[in-house]
């Protein structure tokens, strides 16, 4: 193969891999998506028992197990909603690029965002929802390409922290009253660790141009080839000698 053709290659994006990749993103997302309000619905015929039984109790030890938990429940249909719409699209994003990183991702900001709340969210509250994911996912996305030396995924990373930059004040103490600023700080500080610890480590690929050959260097009329060092000269000699 030639050299410029493995260039083009590893350069030029794939576009059977591209859908491939979006198509799996997309099916990951629509079954995030399905769980969720498939709780929903037994939360709300539960009367919300599922929220109040597996939600986050800030600094009680026996609550540390629903970190699994709280990210997928939610306290009404109106909070269910004002959180899909940026799970799916911030969570299609972070998929994109594999859905083994995003399982991995999903795990980590699970911990970031339910420890945090769980440390700094007040007493005798119990705190559930996706919007610690969602801040997750939204540093993840914004800060992937850097590290990763895509830039095409830093262009994104650029549009969306551009455009949802009102975000972080959801990360802010008092700002929103009611609203566990502690998940979304700890979320976001997820995401943004996130982009490095998944960070694309496979070398590369770059194109060398071969080396041309050494042109043969050869000594005396009968063009021997000359041999470097004092072994050279001395053929050289003797090649002049006739012998």
């Amino acid at each position: 193969m030639a050299p410029n053709d493995r260039s083009g290659s590893a350069s030029t994006p794939d576009p059977a891999r591209m859908i491939a990749d979006a198509r799996r993103a997309l099916f990951t997302m629509v079954g995030v998506t399905a769980v969720v309000w498939l709780l929903q619905l037994v939360n709300w015929l539960d009367d919300y028992g599922l929220s109040r039984a597996y939600g986050m109790r800030p600094q009680e030890l026996g609550s540390l197990p629903h970190i699994v938990t709280s990210p997928l429940l939610h306290w009404n249909w109106a909070h269910l909603e004002a959180n899909s719409g940026p799970l799916f699209v911030f969570g299609f994003l972070a998929a994109y690029r594999g859905v083994k990183k995003f399982l991995g991702l999903t795990a980590l900001l699970a911990v970031t965002s339910e420890l945090t709340a769980w440390v700094f969210d007040e007493p005798d509250s119990v705190g559930v929802g996706a919007s610690g994911l969602v801040f997750g996912y939204f540093g993840y996305v914004v800060l992937r390409g850097v590290f990763d030396r895509n830039l095409i995924d830093t262009l994104i990373g650029v549009v969306l922290g551009a455009s949802y930059a009102y975000m972080v004040t959801g990360a802010l103490p008092g700002v929103a009253p009611g609203i566990s600023w502690a998940a979304h700080l700890g979320g976001l500080a997820g995401g943004l660790a996130g982009a490095w610890i998944f960070r694309d480590r496979a070398p590369k690929a770059t194109a060398r141009k071969p080396a041309a050959p050494e042109p043969a260097i050869t000594g005396g009329a009968t063009g021997t080839p000359a041999v470097p060092g004092s072994r050279a000269e001395l053929l050289k000699e003797l090649d002049d000698l006739g012998l």
